[in-house]
């Protein structure tokens, strides 16, 4: 401190600027000034107000000119901008490790380890690097008017060994042809490596050579043949193959699934809390054959009711270390593509002896919660039970229940007093108890600050042979809601039976009592979600004040919540509303597992994990066997191994998602093929230096207009205000605006949908 102290001092001491009559600098005495400035304090950033004060920079023709100056600087990589409106000494190294990204179009990019910028990496720069590859560059010295590039120097690491194409089969040699031709060289397969596969096939090919200095093409052989493109099982697979994740499960671990005994031995029950008589019921997608949870309710004494949340005990079946566990571990979840479920769990599991399916005594461990009729949670126990569920209910089946006894969906308010004669419908009154405690739970969730986001998914109905006949979007209704509210509950629940912990007590899962001594939490998977980001949220501030909206981005995580779910109230049925939740998704982060507790922002609970979700969740099956070890005394888990566990399924969670994304656009592009020429009234989605994503109405299918299709002016990409506007005529194509479509192209291949414009 005192060496900045008297750092400042000196410069202030030989400067003679901005004062009227002193000595004015001119831009090479300015810049010199600029150096020693930041120099002499690396790694401290400063607004612009510190540098004008401490530079003494006081007349605005100064300041301006030092601005340009920094500018210049920051573009030739001695600073670094901070923001808009702060700068620091630029201390990155002229060697950097990160992975390298290939792009069809040849603008390849650099992603940095340290998080900083992507940096642009020329073909002839790119050393045969492949797209996911680890590489080390050397960052470029700066070209006048040019962007910053780096030049690869050695691949560390290869991004993967497999490679799923097309197959192209002539009459010496045999090619994989690479989906948007990301490889820049050939995979060559000789004739004997192709395992059968012909020309047009997709298939999975091992690289048995990469290209180095002495030769430039990559060799490989053919692993499997995934049958022949275009038809949809080939397609879904080639999906799966294409993130590395199976489409077959290994014949040991069916086998091993086979020989698990689905009878439930008559000790194991006598250790169990009994719920075989109170009613219980599943609620889940009519087409869903895995039920993993379910929910019991009876009323007990004066004006309390006991409900308990069940959920499939796996851990009871699948025991750690075994071939099973092992696989269920490596997957981490279930895939859900279009029209087909990877499951984490052999089908015997998860469909049979873990589902918890109507009329069949199965074994669960629940959450049980008594509480008032205003939904006041008087306790709770967590339990292993056994339970025979009465009932399985498609949402669409309470949901018509529900209706059907005056429930308005999207109100908010349960069903009111029944009439003479009772409610309508089997087992009416329980199901509508349940969503009136529901309703509770939501209100009084989002009182204390939980994000309110419902947002509408695009669905398909598909044929016998997989082509999608419609495409609709469906939102959450009070049925679905209610199943959400009593597993978020639940799951809240189990974390802070472990997390919450009490002076002089160590976190356990034993009824809800701490037996331990000790001041730390035992280790447990939680489920976190950071707050959002901060620059984001700014933006988004900036942006929907145009519309006229106001939102508080400073203050506690409460209150940017509530100024949150004000935001979307106020939108909800306006024009901009979808594009303004787009924009609010985008400042949130990502959720994702670790043992270091950070809080939920979005639900706004302060502990919250995953339980509810065993058969398809492997975090899940992790908190079922920490709280059964715990609840026996059990020592706490070592917490480097939970956390390498909890970082491979946020892994793994999000390389699903990606495929089932990609299954989406398949579809999509697939259904839209046979409307080709077809218009539609449509809205701009997003808005991209190469073009401008649109989304139908009807059906939210997705497409883009190429900006070479926007002959009509040369168009400026704003990134800030997310629109494109016309340099001439000054034409404005920005996020949100409705518009006419015409379907142009749809590319199977690329999963791509190209539209044009109409007036």
């Amino acid at each position: 401190m005192k060496d900045d102290l008297s750092c400042n001092r000196k410069i202030k001491t030989n400067m003679k600027t901005g004062k009227k009559g002193g000595k004015r600098l001119n831009k090479r005495q300015l810049t010199e000034k600029l150096q020693d400035f930041f120099s002499a304090q690396p790694g401290k950033t400063f607004s612009l107000k510190e540098i004008f004060k401490s530079l003494r920079l006081v007349t605005h023709p100064m300041k301006m000119l030092a601005i340009d100056v920094m500018d210049e600087m920051a573009w030739e990589d001695y600073l670094t901008k901070v923001s808009d409106s702060s700068f620091r000494l630029n201390q990155t190294t002229q060697v950097l490790d990160g992975r390298f990204l290939r792009k069809s179009n040849g603008k390849n990019s650099f992603v940095p380890d340290d998080g900083s910028d992507q940096v642009f990496v020329s073909e002839r720069n790119s050393r045969s690097a492949l797209n996911g590859d680890r590489v080390r560059v050397e960052l470029l010295a700066r070209r006048a008017r040019h962007i910053k590039e780096a030049r690869v120097i050695e691949i560390l690491q290869r991004g993967k060994d497999q490679i799923v194409g097309k197959l192209r089969v002539e009459r010496d040699v045999a090619f994989l042809v690479t989906p948007e031709n990301l490889y820049v060289h050939d995979v060559i397969i000789p004739k004997r490596k192709l395992r059968g596969g012909k020309t047009g096939d997709n298939a999975v090919v091992k690289i048995t050579q990469w290209p180095d200095t002495d030769h430039k093409n990559i060799m490989g052989e053919v692993v499997d043949v995934l049958g022949p493109g275009g038809d949809n099982d080939t397609e879904m697979n080639t999906i799966l193959a294409q993130y590395g994740l199976p489409y077959t499960y290994p014949q040991a671990v069916e086998q091993a699934a086979e020989a698990i005994s689905a009878e439930i031995d008559a000790e194991e029950i006598a250790r169990r809390e009994d719920f075989r008589d109170v009613f219980t019921c599943t609620i889940d997608p009519k087409d869903a054959k895995d039920f993993d949870d379910a929910l019991s309710i009876r009323r007990l004494n004066g004006n309390l009711w006991e409900v308990g949340v069940h959920i499939a005990d796996v851990s009871y079946y699948v025991r750690e270390g075994s071939v099973i566990d092992k696989e269920a571990c490596k997957r981490a979840t279930s895939i859900y593509l279009v029209d087909r479920t990877i499951p984490m769990l052999p089908e015997r599991l998860c469909n049979f002896i873990c589902s918890l399916r109507p009329d069949e005594e199965k074994l669960a461990y629940s959450v049980v919660f008594e509480m008032d009729e205003n939904a006041e949670i008087r306790r709770s126990r967590i339990v292993h039970t056994v339970i025979k569920s009465n009932r399985r209910y498609a949402y669409e089946e309470v949901q018509q229940i529900l209706e059907d006894n005056g429930v308005v969906d999207g109100t908010g308010m349960p069903a009111p007093p029944a009439r003479k004669g009772g409610y309508k419908g089997e087992n009416a009154e329980n199901l509508i108890m349940l969503d009136a405690f529901a309703k509770k739970l939501r209100s009084a969730r989002f009182k204390h600050g939980a994000v309110k986001f419902d947002r509408e998914e695009l669905h398909f109905d598909i044929d016998s042979t997989g082509k999608p006949i419609r495409a609709y979007f469906k939102s959450s209704k009070d049925a679905n809601k209610l199943i959400e509210e009593f597993m978020l509950l639940a799951n809240k629940t189990v974390a802070e039976s472990v997390g919450k912990v009490k002076k002089g007590q160590s976190g356990s899962a034993s009824n809800g009592k701490n037996a331990s001594r000790g001041q730390s939490a035992k280790t447990l998977p939680y489920r976190i979600h950071d707050n959002p980001d901060p620059q984001k949220l700014e933006s988004l501030r900036e942006f929907i004040v145009k519309f006229g909206y106001k939102l508080k981005t400073a203050g506690t995580k409460g209150e940017a919540a509530r100024s949150l779910n004000k935001l979307m109230d106020d939108v909800e049925g306006r024009p901009e509303q979808n594009v303004i939740q787009t924009i609010a998704l985008r400042a949130m982060m990502k959720a994702k597992y670790s043992i270091h507790n950070i809080g939920h922002f979005g639900l706004a609970f302060d502990y919250y994990t995953h339980f509810t979700s065993p058969i398809r969740r492997y975090p899940d099956l992790m908190v079922h066997r920490l709280l059964t070890r715990y609840a026996s005394g059990g020592r706490s888990a070592n917490k480097e191994h939970y956390e390498e566990l909890c970082e491979h399924a946020s892994d793994m969670e999000q390389i699903a998602q990606n495929a089932e994304r990609d299954s989406i656009k398949y579809k999509m592009v697939e259904f839209m093929s046979d409307h080709l020429g077809e218009i539609y009234d449509a809205h701009i989605s997003g808005i991209a230096s190469y073009g401008i994503y649109c989304e139908i109405d009807e059906n939210h299918c997705e497409g883009m207009v190429p900006m070479r299709d926007l002959d009509d002016d040369f168009y400026d990409f704003d990134e800030k205000n997310y629109c494109l506007v016309g340099r001439r005529r000054h034409r404005k194509y920005q996020l949100g605006d409705a518009i006419r479509i015409q379907v142009a192209r749809a590319n199977l291949e690329k999963k791509q949908l190209d539209f044009t414009l109409t007036d």
